[in-house]
Order: structure tokens, then C-alpha cells, then sequence
């Protein structure tokens, strides 16, 4: 069943969500200090394109940088990627078909 949902997931959204991913974290990794942040995001790349059947792990890193860091990306990258899941999971919602894969967004 992963397998489907995998595929139906590619083709509504889940390929251009996946490569925004990727061509984001590849445009962080020009700075020497974006290359933390692009290396995490072509991983969430990776993990966009297939995301059923895929079990992520956090991280036991809890430290005063991670902090700065995960704030950073969230002011200067988090709120587009938010908004471009939100955008595909609304659009999925349109369809019958795409209701259990626009629930996985929200």
C-alpha cells in the first residue's frame, strides 16, 4: 500500500515539493554557514519524495546552536516550506482521491 500512496503522492505534489527540497538546499550549501542548513534540507528532500513507509528519527542534539539554528531556519527558510505544504495539501484536499494524502500535510 506504501508503495501506491507513494506514487499517487509524486504525482500531486510530492516530486515539485521534493525538488523545491533540493534546490533549496543546494542554494544554501553556497555559504559556508547555509551549508548546515542545506545539507538537512536535501535529507528532507530525500524523505519528501517518499514519505510513506519512511520512519524519521530525531536527533538527541539539544544544544544552545541547535537552538540559534533552528530559529534562523525558521525565520529565513521554515515559513516557505510551510507554506508550500500547506498550498499542496490544500490542493490535494480538492480531490476525493487526495483526501488521506492532504491529512498527512496538516
Amino acid at each position: 500500500m506504501s508503495f501506491f500512496g507513494n506514487i499517487i503522492w509524486l504525482i500531486f505534489g510530492g516530486f515539485l515539493s521534493g525538488m523545491l527540497y533540493m534546490l533549496s538546499g543546494l542554494i544554501l550549501c553556497i555559504t559556508i554557514l547555509g551549508i548546515p542548513f542545506g545539507v538537512q534540507a536535501m535529507k528532507l528532500g530525500v524523505a519528501t519524495l517518499t514519505p510513506f513507509g519512511k520512519i524519521l528519527k530525531s536527533s538527541e542534539n539539544t544544544g544552545f546552536f541547535k537552538l540559534i539554528f533552528d530559529i534562523l531556519w525558521l525565520i529565513f527558510f521554515g515559513w516557505e516550506i510551510a507554506l508550500s505544504h500547506l498550498l499542496f495539501g490544500a490542493l490535494l484536499f480538492v480531490t476525493i482521491l487526495g483526501i488521506p494524502f492532504a491529512y498527512q500535510h496538516f
